[in-house]
């Protein structure tokens, strides 16, 4: 199959598939900030979001910083003439890990501040996104 055909499949299978099934029933905080007069957010719930954030922005950067260092070693790994293979993929499982964290650190937060909102907030934010031009 020539390459302007592989692209036309590839962009008519990835038009038929949903965006982000997960990320749809889920609100960025910016969205909440940016709307936050518009779906009735309490001050109560303003604290809980600037609480979330600020414990994700601390874990995210420890954990960004001993992902570079990982990154870092396996970098020196890698630039060997031969590379241990044993080692590489060792090295591989501390980034992924690390990977892995720094998703679910950020997957918790947005989780958190949805359970925060009423049910209420959460149709007028739908709402709101839905009148947004799509990404991409």
């Amino acid at each position: 199959m020539n390459t302007a055909l592989s692209a036309v499949c590839f962009l008519l299978i990835a038009s038929q598939q949903p965006s982000d099934p997960i990320g749809e029933n889920l609100f960025p905080p910016e969205l909440l900030m940016q709307h936050q007069q518009a779906i009735g957010l309490t001050e109560e719930q303003k604290t809980l979001v600037r609480t979330e954030i600020q414990k994700l922005q601390v874990r995210a950067f420890d954990l960004q910083f001993q992902l570079q260092g990982e990154v870092e070693k396996m970098a020196a790994l890698t630039k060997q003439h031969r590379v241990d293979e044993r080692q590489a993929l060792a090295q591989l499982d501390r980034i992924l890990n690390l990977e892995e964290e720094i998703k679910r650190a950020h997957f918790l937060a947005i989780i958190r501040i949805k359970n925060a909102l009423t049910p209420e907030q959460q149709a007028r934010l739908q709402e709101i996104k839905k009148r947004l031009p799509s990404p991409g």
